[in-house]
């Protein structure tokens, strides 16, 4: 799928690439944290020394207005990265680590192991500073959205990113499979959880999309587009 390698690397899992327990040299002192529906696997202001790879579940990153205000970054899923910053000399985390489904599981390394397996693979160094880059690019757009764009644009834009990313393409029409609910939506555009519903509902109507709990469908993608 077009642009996928933005997250997955050209398909490369980056759990089954990294995960300490399937490298020799990590395997006997590696453990694995299991956390629970909203647990934090970090917090605003911990010390950054690790970096995780989701091996199941849901992740979300985001951090506090001062007014208090929650502001989701993303939404990660199992393959997917989190914590990297910590290799660019973070020393306090900028945002939070939540669990999002009731078994969640994260792949802890700390930056001392990642550090040398940077220096033992520089095929493996160059993809991760790439997902970074992208990372960080990403953030650019979607600040820039929220301040030039309307709801409704904000809104396609992050189904047009979530299908070329992720979807699976059938025939002409690409398939998203939909873990994230309106709720989720709302929150990665700046927009309220009415807003949304209203919103995919009128592009359902006028039979751009299809969605359900399940699944959403990209009718045609240049028209949604």
């Amino acid at each position: 799928m077009e642009n996928r390698a933005i997250w997955y690397f050209e398909d490369v899992d980056l759990y089954k690439l990294l995960c300490p327990h399937k490298l020799k040299d990590f395997k006997e002192e590696h453990k694995f944290y299991h956390l629970k529906k909203n647990e934090f696997v970090y917090f605003q202001n911990d010390p950054s020394n690790c970096i995780y790879m989701i091996a199941k579940g849901r992740v979300k990153i985001g951090s506090y207005s001062e007014e208090g205000n929650e502001i989701v970054k993303a939404i990660l899923s199992e393959g997917e990265l989190f914590g990297e910053l910590a290799l660019m000399g973070e020393e306090r985390r900028m945002d939070f680590a939540q669990a999002m489904d009731p078994e969640t599981t994260v792949c802890p390394m700390n930056v001392e192991q990642m550090q040398e397996l940077i220096r033992n693979h520089k095929t493996l160094s160059f993809k991760l500073f790439k997902l970074m880059g992208l990372r960080i690019k990403k953030l650019e757009r979607r600040v820039e959205s929220l301040v030039f764009k309307d709801s409704r644009t904000r809104i396609i834009e992050l189904l047009r990113e979530m299908a070329l990313e992720k979807g699976q393409k059938i025939g002409f029409e690409i398939m998203i499979k939909n873990h994230l609910t309106h709720k989720d939506i709302a929150q990665l555009t700046g927009t309220s959880r009415q807003t949304v519903t209203t919103i995919l509902n009128e592009l359902k109507e006028a039979n751009l999309i299809y969605f359900d709990r399940k699944k959403i469908l990209i009718r045609d993608l240049e028209k949604l587009t």
